[in-house]
């Protein structure tokens, strides 16, 4: 018989008993039909059954993914999503999600007081409707009762009003009246000049005493915030007249001055100004060395160029400064003046920074009184800083000199050669001089070479002294450290001369390429040498002087003969070569410090993990050193060229193809850098975890085979050189004539070393940003997550806040009284207001303090009015909110000037931000 009429026949069969059967028994048979299917005949059903049955409603939910269910969802209204919680469990599930309610929370200002936990449901739902039932609304009838209608006539209160008011207002015109009598009788006279020490009467200045003018003699001491500088006096008719000559002289875009818009000035007793940023590392060093007559104006890097007009000119009180010097973050192409203003090619001739440099350098005496401008970052090094050098020495007429950056590392050029005009090629052929007459020698010395690790010392410093003086000015506390740490250290023991230093480097950097068993003894024996070399360079450079005197002195005996000793030709200092030798000079030392890596971490800890006593395993061995192998093996290769064209070295030798060809591998460096932050992760993670690697880098770090180096500054060196490739390949090309072999090269060099330092400065930004939140996020108690989008912490300040009994009185006359202490912290998007407690400890001087988070404001919605005229309250401001406002009131008006003016300035960014 065919199968397929014996399959036929028994179809035919389990029919009619399928028609004979109950539907319990059809359903069961169902069952077990579909559990014997594959998948390929389970779809063939379900694709019957959806042609048999189609189906007309299905939950959108239930088939989309979750977060495009999330994303329907968040067009809905706060009242929509309630209703929609309602349809089901699985929808109240969707509809309760903080993604769809914390916008809405945080658009309105409403955060909330704590952290919710990781598996808490419905957190900022419940804060949401919590915050709207709490919302003073009021009903029509309750409006009208309270504020009255627009046909309600109400003449009578209305001319009460207008009557109070009229009073008020006659009552603060006599006030102000009564004062200005005061005033006029009791005040100053403004005396135009300060006389100097010794100074006798009938002398050319305006400075003649007369009754009431108190003399000032002695020298001039440093002067950098309100409280350190010389109380302002009211002019008189001459002060009047001079202040106006000034002022025009000022007003006026021409770049000369005259000498009669000036008061006479005498350089022997005029003082020199400097500005220093405090983002600058180790400032406080730097202050504890300046030099007698030096007015130091050290401002704070957060603020605004108004805010900083207004403090330089609180510190000259009038008078004219020598010299004007900047100490900022900076490179060779621009200045890091402040947050979000520097100064550079591009940005030099913009409105705000033209107005501030005429007026800054209007407080400056002019070129032909020896007038000048000194700016500390090495901007002579490149093509760009000299244009910027010219075109600021343009706009302010002064005489503008910088470093030149023939030097590695980051400050060292401050001790190089300093430029004196860009723009005829004119230098300056001794070491540091500017920058000495502001900072004594050895703590310059010092700084320079030790800034970074001076910067660590201190933030410890900063945190432990910081809250025992708190209430002085910042300069002040700022010197107080300074002091404090040249003492405790020695700085003037720890100053040597440059030749000694050099050959201690030298002396210890030889020590550790042999294998010593009586260190000291190897090191006195190369000192021994060294000096023998030194004396012996000394005596042919002393012969060499003789032999130029004895030419010199036979030229004056006989002037119409002829000298039989030949002239010696003065040929031009040769630039370049002496910036290749530092590039390859740096370049050893740097390769010294990639193979102290490989020799005394990489190869103990792979020799530990092939002898089965690992110290780490294989994987953390290569998240932290692998990447190091590359970068020696990189820089081998580029040593080894640059080797080779120094030993060749002339006039026309090339090194911008050497460049060319180390920046086509500069993969690996960018590699590194996007490990670098997991390899220092990794490196505390195991020396937190395990006990072996602690031990082991105790052994290891600081010793003279690490150059006395930890393990973490080691990883950081990559990251300085590429700064330091940056800076001296400028200084090169500076160096090179347009039409010379190598400058194609170098241009080409320079624009992806250039690229590559923004890359790395965005990453360091990015990273300090992050920092701050963190610490900001842990400071303040009960503050929800910071960490959202683009979000970074500008300046934070400390605050009382007040209240006022009666609302109603108008602000010049209103009374108030302290509620509590609150900080307050500016980001780039929100205003986040906290409590401030102190906690002093006992017996002891210092405290502690503590922040619980308060409220937080949107910028897009805060507006901002200063509290003037009020004889009950100063420095007070008011933060209106779109629910409440605050009156807050600082400890100072500096403080108060300076916080409103960068809050002002992160609100106009805020909305170009929303528009």
């Amino acid at each position: 018989m065919d199968q397929t009429q014996l399959f036929e026949e028994r179809l035919n069969l389990v029919l009619r008993w399928f028609d004979l059967w109950t539907d319990r028994q059809r359903k069961l048979l169902l069952h077990s039909l579909l559990s014997r299917c594959t998948t390929s005949q389970l779809k063939f059903c379900r694709d019957q059954l959806m042609e048999a049955v189609p189906v007309t409603q299905l939950d959108f939910t239930s088939v989309l993914p979750r977060f495009l269910s999330l994303y329907v969802m968040s067009f809905l209204s706060p009242l929509d999503l309630c209703n929609a919680a309602q349809v089901s469990w699985h929808w109240r599930v969707l509809a309760e999600q903080d993604c769809l309610w914390v916008g809405r929370c945080i658009r309105r200002g409403w955060f909330l007081p704590y952290t919710p936990v990781d598996k808490e449901f419905g957190a900022w739902k419940n804060h949401y409707v919590s915050c709207v039932s709490t919302l003073g609304l009021l009903s029509p009838r309750q409006a009208a009762e309270m504020y009255g209608t627009l046909n309600q006539q109400n003449l009578g209160s209305e001319e009460e009003e207008r009557r109070k008011e009229r009073r008020i207002r006659e009552m603060i015109r006599e006030k102000l009246q009564e004062e200005k009598r005061v005033s006029l009788r009791t005040r100053r006279v403004w005396g135009s000049a300060i006389r100097p020490e010794g100074s006798r009467g009938g002398g050319s200045q305006s400075g003649r005493s007369s009754s009431g003018v108190t003399s000032i003699s002695g020298p001039l001491r440093s002067v950098g915030s309100s409280t350190l500088s010389l109380e302002r006096r009211r002019p008189t008719a001459e002060g009047q007249s001079l202040g106006r000559v000034q002022a025009s002289s000022l007003s006026s875009d021409s770049v000369t001055r005259s000498s009669t818009s000036r008061p006479a000035l005498n350089p022997s007793h005029a003082p020199l100004l400097l500005l220093i940023s405090n983002r600058t590392p180790a400032y406080e060093l730097l202050l504890s060395g300046v030099t007698s007559g030096v007015m130091v104006v050290l401002y704070d890097h957060r603020g605004t160029l108004p805010a900083l007009l207004a403090q330089v000119e609180r510190a000259v009180c009038g008078r004219l400064a020598q010299r004007l010097g900047l100490l900022a973050p900076g490179g060779t192409e621009e200045i890091s003046l402040l947050y979000d203003c520097s100064l550079s090619e591009r940005t030099l001739l913009n409105p705000d920074q033209r107005e501030f440099w005429e007026k800054l350098c209007g407080w400056v005496a002019p070129t032909s009184e020896g007038g000048g401008m000194d700016i500390f970052c090495p901007l002579a090094a490149s093509a760009s800083g000299g244009t910027l050098i010219r075109r600021l020495s343009t706009l302010t007429g002064l005489e503008v000199r910088a470093p030149m950056g023939l030097a590695a590392g980051s400050f060292q050029n401050v001790l190089s050669e300093w430029s004196v005009s860009a723009g005829s090629r004119l230098y300056d052929q001794q070491s540091a001089a500017p920058a000495l007459q502001y900072v004594n020698d050895g703590v310059l010395q010092f700084w320079c070479r030790q800034a970074q690790w001076m910067e660590e010392v201190l933030v410890e410093l900063r945190g432990f002294m910081g809250p025992r003086i708190q209430q002085i000015s910042l300069q002040t506390r700022g010197r107080a450290l300074g002091y404090f740490l040249c003492d405790k250290m020695c700085l003037d023991k720890l100053c040597v001369s440059k030749d000694l230093s050099d050959a201690l480097t030298e002396g210890l950097t030889a020590l550790t390429r042999q294998e010593e068993s009586r260190p000291l003894e190897f090191l006195l024996n190369f000192l021994t040498r060294w000096s023998k070399e030194e004396e012996q360079r000394s005596n042919g450079e002393d012969e060499w002087r003789s032999k130029g005197d004895d030419s010199a002195s036979g030229s004056q005996k006989s002037e119409t003969s002829f000298s039989l000793i030949p002239e010696l030709v003065q040929t031009p200092f040769d630039w370049r070569g002496s910036v290749v030798r530092e590039l390859h000079h740096s370049e050893c030392l740097y390769l010294s410090r990639l193979r102290a890596v490989m020799k005394v971490y990489q190869d103990p800890l792979t020799a530990a993990l092939n002898s089965n006593r690992a110290i780490l395993s294989y994987t953390d061995i290569q998240i932290i050193l692998s990447p190091v192998g590359l970068i020696l093996e990189l820089h081998r290769v580029f040593e080894a060229d640059l080797q080779v064209r120094l030993q060749q070295w002339g006039p026309e030798q090339c090194v911008g193809d050497v460049f060319v060809k180390f920046c086509s591998r500069l993969r690996v460096y960018s590699n590194y850098l996007n490990n670098y932050t997991t390899a220092l992760c990794t490196v505390d993670k195991c020396r937190e975890n395990k006990p072996s690697f602690r031990a082991f880098l105790k052994r290891a770090d600081r010793t003279l085979a690490t150059h006395m180096f930890s393990l973490q500054e080691l990883l950081l060196c990559p990251v300085w050189r590429i700064q330091e490739y940056a800076t001296l390949l400028q200084a090169l090309s500076v160096h090179t004539n347009p039409d010379h072999p190598d400058q194609p090269h170098l241009c080409s060099a320079l624009s992806t070393l250039l690229r590559f330092k923004e890359f790395i400065q965005k990453l360091k930004r990015s990273s300090e940003a992050d920092r701050l939140i963190e610490e900001t996020q842990w400071l303040i108690q009960g503050c929800p997550n910071l960490k959202e989008g683009n979000r970074q912490l500008i300046i934070s300040q400390d605050a009382a806040l007040l209240q006022s009994p009666d609302e109603q009185i108008p602000d010049c006359l209103r009374t108030y009284e302290q509620v509590c202490d609150v900080g307050l912290f500016l980001f780039n998007d929100a205003l986040v207001l906290t409590r401030r407690n102190l906690h002093h400890t006992p017996f002891r001087p210092a405290h502690r303090c503590t922040h619980t988070f308060l409220a937080s404001v949107d910028l897009g919605s805060l507006d901002v009015r200063e509290i003037r005229y009020n004889r009950y309250v100063s420095n007070a401001f008011v933060l209106q909110g779109p629910c409440r406002s605050w009156v807050c009131a600082t400890e100072s008006g500096e403080e108060k000037q300076h916080f409103l003016s960068v809050l002002r300035s992160a609100m106009k960014s805020a909305l170009r931000g929303h528009q």
